[in-house]
């Protein structure tokens, strides 16, 4: 696994901090997971998605359903990637988006990271 990118994004005082990395298995999805949560012990979640050759998927890591790792796996396949993962740990900033809003944040800091 390695890292390629990372990006951030401020909207209404919510941090997003975007990260692509390379992944060779399922289980790299897992130990990038793991060193995330301990990188980032305050963020509220880190949902993500990832594609391999054989096999995909997705976690919106405890926001509602279908509000972030929908939206993170739509823009990773939209964008041809193979054997990624994208991450977006977030800092709550004490404003709710809704659901609407989530998604558009999470797919704004998943486009940001690809560029």
């Amino acid at each position: 696994m390695q890292l390629l990118n990372t990006c951030e994004v401020e909207i209404k005082k919510s941090r997003f901090i975007a990260y692509l990395y390379e992944i060779g298995t399922k289980d790299d999805v897992k130990e990038i997971y793991q060193i995330l949560k301990k990188e980032h012990r305050k963020a509220r979640h880190i949902p993500y998605a990832y594609i391999l050759s054989n096999t995909a998927g997705k976690s919106d890591d405890k926001e509602p359903s279908n509000t972030a790792g929908t939206p993170i796996f739509h823009i990773l396949q939209t964008s041809s990637y193979q054997h990624h993962a994208l991450f977006v740990v977030r800092y709550f900033g004490g404003v709710k988006l809704g659901a609407g809003g989530l998604m558009r944040a999470y797919a704004n800091a998943s486009k940001n990271v690809l560029r």
